[in-house]
């Protein structure tokens, strides 16, 4: 961080400008405008739980009640899928859908900064995506690319589904 890219956190920036900037009459027109700021800055500071780095802005969603993000015989087979994509777990951020049932793509997308997004047993309409697809179909929308999967449990043991996420792996990733 230098002097020309100081980065303050919302409630300071909130705390700093809690009286009007604007006198007379016109602070009673735009005061409604001040209070929205306010709690849109609050906002910013949801956080979000996710496992790895997101070095590659790349976001993998899953749906599991049984572990906080995955179970462990799940995180080894999508961890094998990640290195043969020449990715690590320090280029993803792995959320859990069962930990956020409210949320929506646009707040997961937009924290994480993803450009990829891939969908393993969530549907799309489930992740509150406005357009439907099919398996295995690489979907552009909103600045992303969304990528709709089986299961991992399903693709574990299934060649044919697995080959068919690798053709869309190999595009999406340039392998």
């Amino acid at each position: 961080m230098d002097i020309n890219n100081i980065e303050l956190p919302g409630m300071m920036v909130a705390d700093l400008y809690q009286s009007s900037l604007i006198n007379g009459t016109e602070a009673k027109e735009k005061a409604p405008v001040v209070t929205v700021a306010a709690t849109a800055i609050a906002d910013e500071n949801i956080s979000y739980k996710s496992l790895g780095n997101n070095q590659r802005n790349v976001l993998i969603v899953v749906n599991s009640s049984d572990a906080v993000y995955l179970p462990d015989n799940q995180l080894a087979f999508l961890t094998g899928i990640l290195g043969a994509c020449k990715l690590s777990l320090a280029d993803v951020a792995i959320v859990n859908l069962a930990n956020y049932s409210d949320v929506s793509y646009k707040e997961l997308t937009t924290f994480f900064k993803s450009k990829i997004t891939l969908l393993f047993d969530v549907e799309p309409a489930q992740f509150g995506l406005p357009i439907s697809f099919p398996h295995y179909q690489i979907q552009p929308f909103a600045n992303n690319s969304f990528l709709y999967s089986a299961s991992l449990n399903g693709l574990e043991n299934d060649k044919v589904e697995k080959s068919k996420l690798w053709v869309c792996l190999k595009r999406l990733f340039s392998l």
